[in-house]
């Protein structure tokens, strides 16, 4: 059925007299319905990720050079498009409920209204799609996806029993994803079912911890982070507040089971050794540490990576760490705000193997300012030399609260390179280094419309990082800008009328918010946790 309905849903009236990718141009969508926006807003921006995009709910007088109208008109989604070269009108059909005339097992059938809803997403971003892809003559790796999950999505298929030939073409016919992302996604699938397999998402949960320093902020960061040498004098007033939320948080959660513990930020190896141990010793104190499955510390920026740092570590039972150069490139680094050096990340890479660490990750990006593929060719060959256990290869995102967006004038010089062969090569070198992938995220202003993909040798995978995009446990998370996701075991409905079992609880972001509210921050999360 779900076939038959993606094939037959768009008709096309396309008057083409001009092809050609416009980059840089003026885009409007007028919204006469304001079902699906945000998604008709993401798959736009992806084929024209540089163009000034509108969003209207009302005809203007302004001067587009490509104007989307899209409306619901009875049993069709109408996207009607002009451009100076072509006009031209496309529809997708509006998938309805039974009626009260159908049968008994009609009925039974009946999608509930959360299934109906995705089906006309799914029809109108069908149909959408097709458009784009007329307009600029190229296609997306990920199809007409605009979500973060993919691998979510065909886990989910998964475990309602389809097999992998059936989800892989459920993938290309209605999603319109590559051959090649979709073999990535229904790897990965497998191999998170296979490493989740003994998690108890009812009675377990895991637990983030956010350290939001860093010894300096990188062009392209939207995180919580802030330099060290302006707040080294409160680091210890944030670690108070800090272990009282901890403290909280344990006793709201004595009756579950902790599996995974991950230390990230910012940089927490930006903290001193003294401030490191007193940190982990309020999660021994307040959690213990039996029966963990994983204990993860983002040891990160190679230049906050000192012998005692990484000894005071050692003494507890810390499983996995990261070393993560981003580029071994040292004229990239100096551009993106990175201070350390490519013989600071070797230095650190090869302490932490004296140390005995027998875990340890890199993180790269692919993407970044004026590196083309012999770059990244030259940075993997670094990496392969090291030999880590595992690999996280990003694709540069750049998100409004980077500089490197905010003062975009001030970069406009630069080239930013992602394709395919890129991305090949990552995954080449990652199975030279036997590797395989076993967890992949999208992001906005993905370059490339690409993903990140985290690669890891058997036994090394970050359990974590599976849960985070999964989303089938509860992650409570204390810190700065911190984010809480609590799985119920029941959808609930939310004052905007939708049904979910996933709660967010967001910590203010802001440090000296944070310290100053952290009494509102533990009720936040008490108000869920409390019984």
């Amino acid at each position: 059925m779900k076939q038959m309905f993606i094939r037959g849903m768009i008709h096309l009236q396309l008057s083409v007299t001009k092809r050609g990718t416009i980059h840089l141009c003026k885009i409007g969508i007028l919204l006469l319905d304001r079902d699906f926006e945000h998604d008709i807003y993401e798959l736009i921006k992806a084929f024209y990720p540089e163009g000034d995009i509108h969003s209207l709910y009302e005809k203007d007088e302004a001067v587009y050079d490509i104007f989307f109208t899209v409306k619901k008109d009875n049993d069709n989604f109408v996207i009607k498009y002009d451009t100076k070269d072509q006009k031209g009108v496309a529809s997708a059909e509006v998938i309805r409920g039974a009626d009260g005339d159908s049968s008994q097992e009609t009925h039974e059938k009946l999608m509930d209204a959360h299934e109906l809803r995705k089906a006309n997403k799914d029809s109108l971003k069908y149909a959408l799609y097709n458009v784009l892809v007329k307009l600029t003559g190229r296609t997306l790796p990920w199809g007409n996806l605009t979500g973060i999950r993919p691998a979510k999505l065909a886990m989910g298929m998964i475990e309602s029993g389809m097999k992998n030939t059936e989800i892989a073409q459920e993938m290309r016919e209605r999603y319109l994803v590559s051959a090649k992302k979709t073999a990535l996604a229904i790897t990965i699938a497998n191999r998170e079912r296979a490493l989740l397999q003994d998690i108890d998402y009812e009675h377990g949960y895991s637990l983030y911890v956010g350290i939001p320093f860093c010894p300096s902020i990188c062009l392209y960061c939207s995180f919580s982070s802030y330099p060290l040498k302006l707040w080294a004098k409160r680091v210890d007033e944030y670690l108070d507040a800090l272990c009282l939320e901890i403290r909280e948080t344990a006793r709201m959660m004595k009756n579950y089971k902790l599996d995974t513990i991950y230390i990230g930020g910012g940089t927490p190896t930006t903290l001193e050794p003294y401030q490191l141990k007193r940190l982990l010793d309020q999660l021994g104190e307040s959690f213990g540490f039996d029966g963990l499955v994983e204990f993860t510390i983002e040891a990160g920026r190679p230049d906050s990576i000192t012998r005692e740092k990484l000894e005071t570590i050692k003494e507890f039972p810390v499983t996995r760490i990261s070393v993560n150069p981003q580029t071994m490139n040292q004229d990239t680094l100096e551009i993106i705000g990175r201070r350390h050096t490519v013989a600071q990340t070797i230095e650190a890479f090869h302490l932490a193997r004296e140390l005995n660490y027998n875990n340890i990750n890199m993180d790269l990006i692919v993407g970044l300012p004026g590196e083309d593929i012999s770059k990244v060719k030259y940075t993997l060959e670094k990496v392969k030399e090291l030999s880590p256990d595992s690999l996280t290869v990003h694709s540069l995102a750049v998100k409004r609260a980077a500089r490197l967006n905010m003062f975009k004038d001030k970069y406009q010089e630069m080239t930013f390179e992602n394709n395919q062969e890129i991305m090949d090569l990552t995954q080449q070198t990652a199975y030279s280094m036997e590797m395989g992938p076993y967890y992949l995220y999208r992001q906005k202003n993905m370059k490339g419309n690409f993903e990140n993909v985290g690669y890891a040798k058997v036994d090394k995978a970050g359990i974590y990082n599976i849960l985070i995009m999964e989303e089938k446990q509860t992650i409570l998370a204390a810190g700065a800008g911190a984010s809480t996701k609590l799985v119920l075991p029941e959808k609930i409905q939310t004052a905007g009328g939708k049904k979910t079992n996933l709660i967010r609880i967001e910590n203010v972001k802001n440090i000296m918010e944070y310290i100053h509210r952290i009494d509102e921050m533990i009720e936040r999360k008490g108000e869920w946790l409390w019984h």
